[in-house]
């Protein structure tokens, strides 16, 4: 007989780390599986300097939000640690997020969290606990497959779906890792969070990104690398200059408002040029984007990647998170991966993630993803 987490075990017999960021998803999950007689240890990460973010909203793994999660666990009667992450984070997330926005792209901070920090290094430390399993409190759904591995899917609650951030989980990872709301509507939890009698049932959600704490990418990246911005042209896609800018970092692909330009037609940005320091814009119809080339490539499906070869597999593939999947041709060649939308996408930015699911279904199962590499406006004509 299987535990309610797929082990052969005894929940009392059954050690579990949580991850517990200090808000209400994941107090939930650590008191749930404490009620349900689990050996649980809650463990806090202080990500950056808790100082300057104590009394934001919006953030998490900071100052006040570590003191939520201690006094969530002491309510339920667990052990509790807080592990100072700083260093590995800034050299992992924050380091990696400067970079790509100097290169004119637009990264995902999240992923690279959850990739490098929580599910590598917070799944060794748990290891070291001598933990069967890591629970979070993401809304995603893992199930066992027949033969035993652990596949990823979209979760119960499409408003609340975070497959997108969790992509570039790998199968090793999934093994040991273990999402008890990924089957639960959001209500639900902060229902359970009451019934709990938890201190943070009506804490709001985390929303911004952690690091950023004045709202604005730009002045985190000007404070880490003083001196890398540079101004350059505002150049329209038939080659006219419009006009100047003072650094690619403040613009995003699909950006309309804040351009400064006047010239009679709403133009948006097509694309960052880190190179020559220019912003390209154009007409919206310059946004559509047919031919994704992905990097990085996280892979979670049944058959080996690198035989789809053209022929390709259908699939469907979301570009923003935002957004939901949309069919799609994945294809592996010798020239490496593609995506092939079958209906255009406007404002597909490189650095972005590509996240590729079995189908657009609400419960589809996730087969993977990557970076966004380089966009084209129309598909490679097939190989003869």
């Amino acid at each position: 007989m299987l535990n309610s987490l797929d082990l052969p075990k005894a929940p009392a017999e059954t050690r579990v780390v949580v991850a517990m960021s200090g808000g209400v998803d994941s107090s939930v999950v650590a008191a749930l599986l404490k009620q349900q007689g689990y050996d649980v240890i809650g463990i806090t990460l202080q990500l950056y300097d808790h100082g300057e973010a104590a009394h934001r909203k919006g953030a998490c793994c900071a100052g006040q939000d570590i003191y939520d999660a201690r006094r969530v666990a002491e309510a339920i009667g667990i052990p509790h640690y807080v592990l100072d992450y700083e260093e590995r984070f800034r050299a992992a997330v924050i380091d990696r997020f400067t970079q790509s926005y100097l290169a004119g792209e637009t990264p995902i901070p999240c992923v690279e969290c959850n990739r490098s920090i929580k599910f590598r290094d917070l799944l060794e430390t748990a290891r070291e606990l001598g933990a069967d399993v890591l629970a979070t409190g993401h809304y995603v759904a893992s199930r066992r497959l027949p033969d035993g591995r652990r596949a990823l899917h979209r979760a119960a609650d499409p408003d609340r779906d975070q497959s997108y951030f969790l992509y570039a989980t790998t199968a090793e990872q999934l093994d040991l890792l273990r999402f008890p709301l990924g089957e639960l509507p959001k209500e639900k939890t902060r229902d359970l969070a009451r019934q709990f009698g938890l201190t943070v049932a009506e804490k709001a959600d985390s929303q911004d990104i952690c690091f950023v704490t004045q709202g604005r990418y730009s002045d985190v990246i000007e404070r880490l690398k003083p001196g890398a911005v540079h101004g350059g042209e505002i150049v329209h896609v038939d080659g006219r200059v419009l006009g100047r800018h003072e650094g690619i970092i403040h613009y995003t692909v699909g950006q309309r408002k804040g351009l400064g330009l006047s010239v009679g037609e709403p133009l948006y940005v097509v694309r960052l040029d880190a190179a020559e320091a220019r912003v390209v814009v154009g007409p919206r119809e310059a946004l559509a984007t047919r031919l994704i080339r992905i990097a990085d490539v996280n892979w979670l499906g049944d058959v080996p990647l690198d035989s789809l070869g053209e022929q390709g597999l259908e699939v469907a593939v979301r570009v923003r998170s935002t957004r939901e999947p949309r069919p799609a041709i994945l294809r592996s060649t010798g020239t490496g991966i593609t995506v092939e939308l079958l209906s255009a996408e406007d404002g597909v930015s490189p650095g972005q993630a590509c996240v590729i699911y079995e189908s657009d279904a609400p419960r589809a199962r996730v087969l993977g993803g990557g970076t966004i590499a380089r966009t084209a406006a129309e598909a490679a004509p097939a190989a003869a």
